[in-house]
């Protein structure tokens, strides 16, 4: 069974990955230029395969609008080129279509796209969720958090990643901080969270109050902006990022060497995956990621493809907790992993794990 899966540049920067042709044009030309722009077929992925030698094949289609457009331009426009390459997909056989990055943002997370499309959707979500909550977990084991006593906080808790990570992180830390733009939701989320887990749960509206409480902090929202800078952060923490565009502030990267950022959500594809491009045969599309990396979200469109589930999956603002196990299960069972760190766009490798130990015992020290 085939797949599709629908992209979009998510910075300036990333354009140049979709059309090597932008270097050197403007924002506000790029931006009309891919306004008009129809779905095209930018990837052809093959190689995926199961270790029992059940394999896939798919293809990556443009849907090209910046985040801030996709946003600020009509819904229905937004919907129509987004279902233009759904079916664009199936025009090359794929039977299961997944909602990359803002396309499964935009509106109601895909719910009115499936209505309207004759192949079944699904954002990636559950996997993504999955994957992320698993990388925190990794990050505060090689940071030697200690999460009987930790707190954790989860920004954009409200979203459906960030409700879902929540309540899988709950059962494993003394503390969560739920923070999100919208009080109302905000708590109405966090009364019923508190009547489902053991540990202690708070709410904050400002991220700048909240993130430095956090031993742990996952971030899930769709915001445009860097919303964590270096000042925010305490000592010592762990920082899991679900969030594209990043939701970190490069400048931590540089100024706060005692903090382990890392990118949940990438995945290690089982087989010889490769990513090739469709408009320049012979050469490879930049993932951005190492060989054989994939995003959670791309992966769960593979997982689906790989079991032959044509239906819809993770959709809507609701996570059914019970997918993302499931999820998880399937994935590990069509042999797909948790990729090593990364942070930055950059490998994360043991020796800087251990230098950022260190570097947090000095601060420690210094303070003390």
């Amino acid at each position: 069974m085939k797949f599709a899966f629908i992209v979009h540049p998510t910075s300036l920067e990333d354009v140049v990955r979709y059309e090597p042709g932008a270097v050197g044009k403007g924002r506000p030309l790029i931006e009309k230029i891919m306004e008009w722009m129809p779905p095209y077929a930018a990837v052809h992925v093959t190689g995926v395969r199961a270790p029992d030698g059940r394999e896939t094949e798919g293809w990556f289609i443009a849907a090209n609008f910046m985040p801030e457009t996709m946003l600020a331009l009509p819904r229905e426009t937004v919907y129509g080129k987004i279902s233009a390459a759904i079916t664009l997909g199936g025009e090359f056989g794929a039977e299961i279509v997944g909602l990359g990055a803002f396309t499964g943002v935009v509106g109601d997370a895909g719910l009115t796209l499936a209505e309207r499309s004759p192949l079944p959707l699904t954002t990636g979500n559950s996997l993504t969720i999955a994957a992320g909550v698993k990388s925190l977990l990794r990050g505060a084991r090689e940071m030697d958090v200690e999460l009987g006593t930790a707190t954790a906080v989860v920004v954009g808790a409200t979203g459906s990643i960030g409700s879902a990570c929540a309540e899988l992180l709950a059962p494993h830390v003394a503390h969560l901080v739920l923070v999100a733009r919208n009080r109302t939701r905000l708590e109405k989320f966090g009364t019923s969270l508190r009547e489902r887990v053991d540990c202690g749960v708070s709410l904050s509206t400002e991220v700048r109050d909240a993130v430095p409480r956090g031993d742990l902090v996952l971030t899930a929202t769709s915001s445009t902006q860097e919303l964590i800078q270096p000042g925010d952060l305490r000592t010592g923490a762990v920082v899991c990022e679900l969030s594209l565009p990043h939701d970190v502030g490069r400048r931590v990267a540089v100024e706060r060497p005692d903090v382990l950022v890392t990118e949940g959500g990438n995945m290690l594809v089982p087989g010889q995956p490769r990513f090739a491009r469709v408009r320049e045969p012979g050469r490879d599309f930049d993932l951005g990621l190492p060989p054989k990396t994939a995003l959670a979200c791309m992966s769960e469109t593979m997982v689906l493809a790989l079991e032959e589930r044509r239906e819809d999956y993770t959709l809507g603002r609701g996570i059914d907790l019970d997918k993302v196990r499931e999820i998880d299960a399937l994935a590990t069972k069509n042999g797909f992993e948790l990729a090593t760190m990364r942070a930055f766009d950059a490998a994360v490798s043991p020796e800087q794990i251990a230098a950022t130990k260190a570097a947090a015992a000095q601060r420690r020290l210094v303070r003390a």
